[in-house]
């Protein structure tokens, strides 16, 4: 059995409806139901559901975006920088492996040479570097939280999407927007990211940091274009001239975009697919959001 903390979440929830397909067994935690901030709260729980496996997905993203995040920072703290210290004692108290959800935003551009960010650079969009965004410098603490952490996986998302229209697919924020920021990023399909996630632990790869993104990078025109070719061939996207613009005028805080690599997951035989194909298919099997009467 598994438990799911942050299950209502955007990524949680996506475990969840993976683990009904597949028949797993699991439990999804709210906060209302466990305060799992607390460390004997959590310890109680996973002493009386006794799990094999226990999933950390929740944490504070801000909504609409993370712009939100620079008025709730008390909360941005909690969510993403002191609740993985938390989840991190209960476990190794109770000597149980688990997972957690962390964040390719950490970064910000690509390598010297152009290539991906592994998993052993040191981020370069927190809060011990240059003006990052709070969101993003929280995110970057609760990976230093964890360094060295026993029987822990700590996966990386960036930008998730699917075929379902929802306000944080990526695919739907771009058709959403008026205007747009050209950047090259790495993206995780959110299906794939979920089973990937699960496989880690199922294939017992060793734990540690993985970025799990689908392999590639792609720029926001690349995306616009194929979004015209497949739903919306009338749209006129419009783009901001360049960052500075796009702080002026659409952003409170810095974002991150960035490329990473992900050839240490490839390389335990757990694959995703090509960028560009994940994208692709997920157009192709677009699913509207359901309208309200």
């Amino acid at each position: 059995m598994i438990i799911i903390l942050g299950s209502s979440g955007y990524i949680g929830s996506e475990f969840t409806k993976m683990f009904d397909r597949q028949g797993i067994e699991y439990r999804g935690i709210s906060r209302r139901e466990v305060d799992y901030s607390h460390r004997d709260s959590l310890i109680r729980l996973i002493r009386e559901t006794k799990p094999e496996f226990l999933i950390n997905a929740a944490g504070y993203t801000g909504k609409p975006n993370v712009d939100a995040c620079e008025l709730h920072k008390a909360d941005c703290l909690m969510g993403n920088a002191v609740l993985p210290g938390v989840v991190r004692e209960a476990c190794e108290s109770e000597s149980l492996t688990w997972g957690h959800v962390s964040s390719g935003c950490i970064y910000t551009g690509a390598r010297e040479d152009g290539s991906g960010f592994r998993e052993t650079d040191p981020p370069n969009f927190s809060f011990r570097t240059n003006n990052c965004s709070f969101y993003s410098g929280t995110k970057a603490l609760g990976e230093e939280v964890l360094a060295g952490a026993e029987n822990c996986y700590v996966w990386r998302l960036r930008i998730p999407f699917n075929h379902e229209e929802t306000p944080r697919n990526y695919l739907t924020k771009l058709m959403r927007y008026n205007t747009l920021l050209e950047a090259t990023n790495s993206v995780s399909q959110l299906n794939e990211f979920v089973q990937a996630c699960l496989e880690t632990w199922t294939q017992r790869v060793d734990t540690g940091i993985y970025n799990i993104t689908n392999p590639g990078k792609i720029t926001t025109r690349q995306v616009v274009a194929m979004i015209q070719a497949h739903l919306l061939p009338e749209k006129e996207f419009k783009f901001f001239d360049d960052e500075s613009q796009f702080m002026q005028f659409a952003a409170k805080t810095p974002r991150s975009n960035c490329v990473m690599d992900s050839s240490k997951l490839l390389a335990t035989g757990i694959h995703l697919t090509p960028i560009e194909e994940a994208i692709e298919h997920a157009l192709k099997s677009w699913t509207p959001a359901p309208t309200t009467s």
